[in-house]
């Protein structure tokens, strides 16, 4: 076990905290609902990823270039690489704020702290795979604890929550914009193309037995990961909606705000566990976003550049948000919706070859699996279409 959860840290980013904050502070417990659908989604979209790698030997990008036309493997590449961009944006804003809020110290200070922390999250791949994997996942668990104890504060009524988990619906324009930013926080494009690479080579399977028990001991990583994302994701919203939106607070679509607004309903210890899960959010997937970034490059355009020269040059866009003032929050609510377009990008081309038995052999994916697969793409791809309608015709 390992992989999944170095995945699943895209899945509670501080692009899953804006989101689900502001989704539940302005629509109550509604969208709990969008928080299932994309977990249910997740699972079976990152099962796909790595079980191409360890089918292949080979991750999506590397597969992309050597079976598709040079130039769709360059759009394909671009368009990666744009995702990356707004992934690593979201992810050290997120981190930055989530410093600021902690220690009480300016946006810009917080950036610097973060961009320290990052290369030394990153340094621990000197070791080897496994001390970054049990960071990751001491992180996760962090962020749990803190949101398990935030619920703990609230004491939403189990049942309205229960009845929205099973209950799709909608309310207006603004709440289709929150579910496609949901969706895009939660099935992140950019662990679509790393979970590939996490298995290609971190366990070699000799023969077609071992191969199908690697496959079901993933299963297994991938499964509790997700569910440990996916309660994640939801605490959140359901937090939120059981304190902002339960007492009249509907706007609430601002980190900062929600920080300073826990305080004074739930008590002092509310808003450290809300910073510390976003600092930790922020760090862990800040780092899993700079080794999608760099499995991308060396996938396509069989380029590699030191990943420490990468984070650098990731962190600039962040710092110059944060130096000109643009609202933090806002911008990873919309940096959100872009990653939801680009999932389609990876995930298409992740269901084609996972269902080709030229390319998968023994693990090539079932009738069931496939429909299924085309099922979730085609609602992907719907649900952006329409958010487009919306958009340009209101």
């Amino acid at each position: 076990m390992g992989p999944a959860f170095i995945a699943c840290v895209a899945y509670i980013d501080p692009g899953n905290f804006a989101t689900n904050i502001a989704g539940g502070s302005k629509f109550g417990y509604t969208l709990v609902w969008v928080i299932v659908a994309s977990n249910l989604m997740a699972m079976l979209i990152q099962t796909l990823s790595a079980k191409l790698g360890i089918a292949t030997g080979r991750n999506l990008a590397e597969v992309c270039r050597e079976r598709m036309s040079r130039r769709s493997s360059l759009a394909l590449w671009l368009q990666a690489e744009v995702i990356a961009m707004a992934t690593d944006l979201a992810e050290f804003l997120g981190a930055a704020v989530g410093f600021h809020l902690l220690l009480g110290i300016g946006l810009f200070p917080a950036a610097i702290l973060t961009g320290f922390a990052a290369f030394a999250i990153l340094g621990l791949q000197r070791w080897g795979f496994r001390p970054l994997e049990a960071v990751i996942a001491v992180m996760v668990g962090v962020i749990g604890v803190c949101y398990v104890a935030e619920l703990f504060f609230a004491n939403p009524p189990l049942g309205t929550v229960a009845k929205h988990a099973v209950l799709p619906e909608f309310q207006g324009k603004e709440s289709v914009l929150l579910s496609v930013g949901i969706l895009g926080a939660t099935v992140m494009p950019h662990v679509i193309w790393l979970h590939s690479a996490l298995t290609q080579s971190r366990i070699q399977a000799e023969g077609d037995e071992q191969r199908r028990r690697l496959m079901r001991y993933t299963r297994i990583d991938v499964i509790a990961a997700m569910s440990i994302a996916g309660v994640i994701n939801m605490a959140m919203l359901v937090m939120a909606a059981s304190v902002f939106h339960g007492t009249g607070l509907l706007n609430v679509d601002s980190l900062e705000t929600a920080h300073k607004t826990l305080a004074p309903i739930l008590g002092g210890a509310s808003s450290t566990l809300f910073a510390l899960a976003l600092l930790f959010s922020g760090l862990s997937s800040s780092a899993v976003g700079t080794l999608a970034g760099q499995v991308v490059m060396q996938g396509f355009i069989r380029r590699r550049i030191p990943i420490f020269v990468r984070r650098a040059v990731t962190m600039i866009p962040a710092f110059v948000v944060i130096g000109i003032g643009v609202d933090p929050s806002r911008t990873l609510v919309i940096s959100q919706v872009v990653l939801s377009f680009g999932i389609p990008f990876a995930l298409i081309p992740l269901v084609v070859f996972t269902s080709r038995k030229d390319l998968m052999g023994v693990l090539v994916n079932n009738r069931f699996t496939t429909a299924a697969a085309v099922v979730v793409a085609g609602l992907i791809t719907a649900l952006n279409v329409f958010l487009l309608y919306q958009t340009f015709t209101s």
